[in-house]
């Protein structure tokens, strides 16, 4: 039976006192559309998210549709996760359920939920992989028009390297956004606390190489020990400059022989 994509109307509801709070966020999604982050910004930004969803992890709860639709950025530069709609309790989800009527939004949710299958902490891994990658890149790692499309690119499809849309991004981070999206749970980061830590340790090393890059003291080039090839000339007065010496030498003790000559007379 094929399967049947859902999109979801988000709602979020707030209580009254808190309206005037609400209005001073915005979606990340807003500030993606401006253009790419840096990438030591988005790391910030996304290393709160993996902090937000693990604390859900923990709890074990499955967001089930994560996006930057859903991420609210405050006036300090907190990112605040929200819609909680669609989210499964981790203990109710059977691994071996299907279902045909898939919920959540096909741009982000992860090729299991694609198939109609059981979601996992992992599945919210996958979409979280998939907001870094537009953070950085500025674009989808998959777009087409339809939901159907979009779920098979997730299930079949390669992602363009992350490098190749932005060479600011290093090889090692570009290794572990793929991971976070490969195909399988298995193979990806399993939770978005170890997620987390992934990149806090990312993060530590680069600052310590580039620290390191900034201290290195340049080595002093080495003299060159070999002498000067003379010139043709060079030689020419340095005979000149030799044989004038000897004669004044001679001459200087001219006096001196004379004078013992006529002693001995």
């Amino acid at each position: 039976m094929p399967l049947k994509y859902c999109a979801k109307i988000s709602l979020v509801h707030l209580p009254f006192k808190n309206v005037f709070v609400k209005k001073q966020k915005q979606p990340l999604i807003s500030l993606i559309q401006s253009g790419k982050f840096p990438v030591q910004e988005a790391i910030r930004l996304f290393l709160q998210a993996c902090a937000g969803m693990g604390y859900a992890h923990r709890a074990g709860l499955i967001h089930c549709d994560v996006k930057p639709h859903n991420m609210l950025i405050t006036a300090n530069n907190r990112l605040k996760i929200t819609d909680f709609g669609i989210a499964r309790a981790l203990a109710s989800v059977n691994p071996n359920e299907r279902t045909t009527a898939v919920w959540g939004s096909p741009a982000y949710f992860s090729p299991e939920q694609a198939a109609g299958e059981a979601p996992s902490p992992a599945s919210d891994v996958y979409s979280l992989g998939v907001v870094l990658y537009e953070m950085l890149t500025g674009q989808l790692p998959f777009v087409a028009p339809s939901a159907l499309e979009l779920a098979r690119m997730h299930r079949f499809s390669t992602p363009i390297p992350p490098r190749e849309l932005n060479p600011a991004i290093s090889p090692t981070l570009e290794k572990i956004i793929l991971k976070v999206l490969s195909k399988e749970p298995a193979a990806r980061y399993r939770t978005a606390d170890q997620l987390g830590r992934i990149l806090i340790n990312f993060t530590q090393t680069t600052k310590r190489t580039e620290m390191t890059e900034q201290l290195t003291i340049p080595p002093i080039p080495i003299p060159n020990a070999r002498a000067p090839k003379a010139t043709r000339n060079d030689i020419e007065w340095n005979t000149v400059f030799l044989g004038l010496l000897a004669l004044a030498a001679v001459g200087g003790l001219l006096p001196f022989w004379l004078w013992v000559y006529y002693s001995l007379q």
